[in-house]
């Protein structure tokens, strides 16, 4: 039993050896609990509508088995008499194995709560895809810079002049890569002010097709001739968008002539006429008729409507409908549709004009 008395290091080897219980009954009793809790509360979370069991199984799931090895190392030190040195040494990695937990489990957290959002919004807003990861992405980086920092903190160095030095390599490489910074802050503003989203049909410039992607960088559309266009998402915001999802009905405006030789009753009979024609056709709301001008060769009417459905299929059916009903209504009643003409009069000159 003398052995037992042997001081080892300031410490008697029955501390020791108490020490060695203290830690394998401290790593055992909180591995088997841990795994005890997961099991349990998994039951209970799927018999339940609530989400806090379900996350509280997420952050007990990622509690990573070395954080449990330091903790029960942590709690054996406790019964022993460690120089100065040491006992910083263990406080430090034991301070830093806990930044890397809180840090998985913040990161949980996170994922947790995009994986619920997603659930909820995904159905309802195209946009929560592209919205929901860069979310992700930026909580998960301000995290892990919180963790490090505080991590580096620990162990003694100054970060105040790390972040100085941070800073200024930072100016460096943000002017080498503006045009990167300016797509990704021009990516962050659609997707915080959301002037299209996933699956709106767009028309820029020209160029004209349906979102397909938002990314960090570029904004990518289908078009309608098959190919793939690819924005940049500066370029994209400071250009002027026309989002035709958020249509929802068109004006419709258009022109037509008749002769001048068109009688007048015929003429005061067009304006209602035409009303008739565009009332009859479902979807469709009259607005105005009007006899407008005295063109070249055609006196001119303006006809303005809506068409109360976005469907660019549906507004071309009902101006096609529009626009054979007139014309067999202006032939039923000897109407004539004017064209571009001229007429010459030729006349004899008189014997003092030839003078």
């Amino acid at each position: 039993m003398d052995i037992l008395k042997t001081v080892v290091y300031a410490n008697p080897v029955w501390m020791w050896l108490v020490a060695v219980a203290v830690v394998a009954l401290s790593w055992l009793i909180l591995h088997v609990l841990t795994r005890l809790l997961v099991n349990r509360l998994k039951g209970i979370a799927q018999k339940t509508p609530s989400r806090f069991d379900d996350l509280l199984v997420d952050l007990l799931s990622r509690t990573r088995l070395p954080f449990i090895l330091v903790v029960a190392f942590y709690a054996g030190s406790a019964l022993l008499v460690l120089p100065d040195a040491a006992k910083a040494a263990l406080h430090a990695v034991f301070v830093l194995a806990l930044l890397l937990q809180a840090g998985y489990w913040a990161d949980s957290v996170v994922t947790f709560w995009i994986r619920r959002t997603a659930d909820r919004k995904l159905q309802q807003d195209a946009a929560a895809a592209t919205s929901l990861s860069a979310f992700a992405f930026a909580a998960r980086a301000a995290i892990w810079t919180l963790v490090v920092l505080v991590a580096l903190d620990n162990l003694g160095i100054r970060i105040t002049t790390l972040l100085a030095g941070v800073g200024i390599g930072g100016i460096a490489i943000a002017l080498a890569v503006q045009r990167v910074l300016s797509d990704l802050f021009a990516s962050l503003s659609i997707l915080i002010d959301r002037p299209f989203v996933i699956g709106d049909f767009i028309v820029v410039g020209d160029l004209m097709g349906t979102v397909d992607r938002i990314g960090l960088k570029t904004t990518r559309v289908h078009s309608l001739s098959g190919e793939q266009i690819i924005f940049s998402n500066s370029d994209l915001l400071a250009s002027r968008v026309r989002n035709y999802k958020q249509l929802y009905e068109r004006r419709i405006a258009f022109s037509f002539g008749v002769t001048y030789q068109t009688p007048l009753d015929a003429l005061e009979g067009i304006p209602a006429l035409v009303e008739g024609i565009v009332e009859n056709l479902p979807d469709v709301r009259f607005d105005r008729c009007h006899f407008k001008a005295f063109g070249p060769s055609s006196l001119d009417f303006e006809v303005v409507y809506y068409v109360v459905l976005p469907s660019y299929v549906v507004y071309m059916d009902r101006q096609q409908a529009i626009n054979l009903a007139i014309m067999r209504a202006f032939e039923a009643r000897g109407i004539e549709f004017a064209y571009p003409t001229q007429t010459l009069y030729v006349g004899r000159l008189g014997a003092s004009e030839k003078q």
